[in-house]
């Protein structure tokens, strides 16, 4: 199974979701959903989750939490760990509970957190579980608008503060908010998810992409990264190499097989044929680029250098 690309920093704002292993229910009585939100508040004071929202189905569930530390794995092992233990204790069951590993989206917080948790409270309703948000007891939704005394460990003043500085219009101006959904079709805010992780202005994209994956290279167990990381050209390829080696022509032709097939992806077949050889011809080329380097310290170094130009062309503009 592919990994899924985890981007975690102190601050980071996500919205996730996990899915009961073949669609099953995961929560099965009003004590099963109690415990996972037991789970959801030791988390708040262990691992300094934040929890802004969150809905409970039967076979899924949605949060948004923010992560003070950085630590969403640490996070979700523990929710999810610890909840399977009883789902599984409870009943007599062992193996997984949930399929696959859960799905974090990170999200750019102003832009989307208003409009995600209005989706996330509106899910019953699109299940047809409930005609109202506030009547399904198993979200956030109640607490939000003043409905039901909220728990100490569900922090919704980020949200409401949307909506005005006194609790009472900020509730009564989210309630407005999400009821003006109901009963309507609507764009869902994930559509515009980049990569499967990345939600939020070109801007935020843009900058998560250049501080935490530019110096990462596409990888086939990690599809959001091939999706995210855009290859380098072989133009690009071919203007660093002669901007260092231009005054070697046989270092720098072997030197530009050997990037193109680092970087660009392109079959042997295909690299051959921008240089007049054949597949054989350009694994032969590259071993012996890669001896040189092996070899030379003042070669290696130069290789880094023109790396990290290369690294830095896939996100220019």
């Amino acid at each position: 199974m592919a990994r899924p690309l985890r981007i975690t920093f102190p601050g980071a704002f996500y919205h996730v979701t996990s899915r009961g292993n073949e669609r099953k229910a995961v929560f099965k009585s009003k004590r099963d959903r109690e415990k996972y939100l037991e789970y959801l508040e030791s988390a708040s004071i262990r691992y300094d989750a934040v929890i802004h929202t969150f809905c409970l189905m039967d076979n899924h569930y949605h949060l948004l939490l923010e992560t003070p530390s950085g630590n969403l794995p640490q996070i979700m092992r523990h929710i999810n760990g610890a909840y399977t233990t009883y789902f599984n204790a409870k009943r007599a069951r062992s193996g997984h509970l949930f399929q696959g590993r859960y799905r974090a989206i990170l999200v750019d917080k102003d832009e989307y957190a208003k409009h995600l948790s209005r989706y996330i409270h509106l899910n019953p309703v699109r299940a047809k579980v409930v005609e109202t948000p506030g009547a399904y007891t198993w979200s956030s939704y109640r607490f939000y608008i003043g409905d039901e005394k909220a728990p100490k460990w569900l922090y919704r003043d980020f949200i409401l503060g949307y909506f005005g500085r006194k609790i009472s219009d900020a509730q009564n101006g989210y309630k407005k908010f999400v009821s003006s959904y109901v009963n309507k079709k609507y764009e869902s805010p994930l559509k515009d998810v980049a990569g499967s992780i990345l939600l939020g202005a070109p801007d935020f994209v843009n900058f998560i992409k250049e501080k935490y994956l530019s110096d990462k290279k596409p990888n086939k167990d990690l599809p959001a990264l091939r999706q995210l990381i855009p290859r380098i050209s072989m133009p690009d390829i071919f203007h660093v190499v002669n901007s260092e080696f231009g005054n070697d022509p046989t270092l720098a032709r072997l030197l530009k097989m050997y990037f193109c097939r680092q970087h660009t992806g392109e079959k042997l077949k295909v690299i051959g044929a921008n240089f007049g050889i054949s597949e054989s011809a350009v694994s032969h080329a590259c071993r012996r680029v890669t001896d040189r380097i092996r070899r030379s310290s003042k070669l290696r170094k130069k290789i880094g250098k023109m790396n990290k130009k290369l690294n830095q062309s896939r996100f220019k503009t």
